[in-house]
């Protein structure tokens, strides 16, 4: 035990000599760091990322999701009931206005027009008849009004006569009466009998409009007013998006509009606002907005999900930043600008602007040549920087001179 003792001694020195020594060799760094704290010039420059402040246009542009819709939608419905004989269109034909697009069965109609001329017919005879008793009796009545003046007649024949005439007469007016009804009895069966051919007869717009879907087949009963078929323009198309409040102002009728759609990438269809709702819906607290887009070629189609970019400010000529090189200091906004030689930054106070993408418009004094947009958390105003893209060239550049 004795004779161990003097080593742990000397360990125990020699441990307690090496944490003072690296104490002390912290404590000196962190002076030295303090001190040029203190002094206000950094140990060493600041690498950083910059680029050139540009002069240009930029535009204030906002992006809504929407949808497309028909200008126009035509349901096709026969006026009477029956069976579906032929359906002669589809999905995607054209359809002219006026063109008859299906038929139904008319064996019903066509005899319902038979009774109805019959009917008319026998109206006809009845006139006939009742003209020629009317005849009869008003030549009954001269006469004996005749031999009533000569004293021939008595006053009660007389009055005999002249009433037979006047049912006579009103007779002749039930019997054109029921030649009226009748004629007008075959003219509704007639009609009811042309409406057993359907027809697309749609008022204003194209001519020309397809046919969108079809909701019946040959052999099904439809009754009256029953959809058959629906039919849609698509020349222009509509689209629409629902904005907040914080965008609805800056609409306005007349506005264009560049649309995209997930069916054709990387292309772009052109259209303007037209119509803007006056109200907002209680739901959502948005406003519908209607955009029309030419489709003379008919590939946009309704219900496409579509996204509308609208141009709402523009400036033609201002100073443009990236947007990463705005940052704060004491709640002002600013940005670091580069000196010519590239080796300081000065901080310039800003006010921002339009942005568009990554693009940002500012307003201030001394804006110009090159702007930090990385690393600038770590610089104040005129601390030194150091730009270690342009380092690789220079030192690329010389080993290209140094090399024989």
């Amino acid at each position: 035990m004795k004779t161990g003792s003097p080593k742990k001694y000397i360990l125990m020195v020699f441990l307690v000599g090496a944490v003072a020594g690296l104490g002390w060799l912290i404590y000196s760094q962190f002076q030295e760091r303090s001190v040029s704290s203190k002094s206000g010039s950094p140990s060493r420059p600041v690498p950083v990322e910059v680029a050139q402040i540009q002069r240009g246009p930029i535009a204030l542009q906002r992006t809504f999701s929407g949808e497309l819709e028909a200008l126009a939608e035509f349901v096709v419905a026969p006026k009477v009931s029956g069976r579906v004989l032929r359906v002669i269109v589809n999905i995607a034909d054209t359809v002219k206005r006026g063109q008859v697009v299906a038929e139904l069965d008319n064996d019903e109609y066509v005899q319902a027009v038979a009774q109805a001329q019959a009917d008319l017919e026998v109206a006809k005879a009845n006139l006939s008849e009742a003209k020629s008793a009317l005849e009869i009796a008003n030549r009954e009545f001269k006469r004996t009004e005749s031999l009533l003046k000569r004293g021939i007649a008595s006053d009660s024949e007389f009055d005999a006569v002249r009433q037979d005439r006047l049912a006579k007469q009103a007779q002749l007016k039930v019997a054109e009466a029921q030649v009226t009804k009748a004629k007008s009895s075959l003219e509704t069966a007639n009609i009811r009998l042309r409406y057993t051919r359907v027809t697309a007869g749609w008022t204003g717009g194209d001519e020309n409009r397809v046919v969108a879907e079809r909701y019946v087949d040959e052999g099904q009963t439809v009754a009256a007013n029953a959809p058959l078929l629906l039919i849609v323009e698509l020349n222009p198309i509509i689209g629409v998006v629902f904005v907040t409040e914080r965008d609805y102002a800056n609409l306005k009728p007349g506005q264009l509009v560049a649309l995209t759609t997930d069916a054709y990438p990387g292309e772009t269809y052109s259209g303007r606002i037209d119509r803007i709702a006056p109200v907002f819906r209680k739901s959502t607290r948005q406003a519908r907005i209607e955009m029309t887009i030419d489709n003379s070629q008919h590939r946009l189609k309704p219900g496409m999900f579509i996204r509308a970019t609208v141009v709402l400010d523009r400036v033609a000529e201002t100073t443009i930043v990236p947007e990463q090189a705005l940052t704060k200091r004491a709640d002002r906004n600013g940005v670091f600008i580069v000196s010519e030689d590239g080796r300081s930054v000065t901080w310039r106070e800003v006010k921002p602007g339009i942005r568009e993408g990554d693009r940002l418009q500012v307003e201030g004094e001394g804006l110009s040549g090159r702007v930090v947009i990385l690393g600038q958390q770590l610089v104040k105003d005129g601390s030194a920087i150091t730009i270690p893209d342009l380092q690789d060239k220079t030192a690329g550049s010389q080993k290209k001179v140094n090399t024989p």
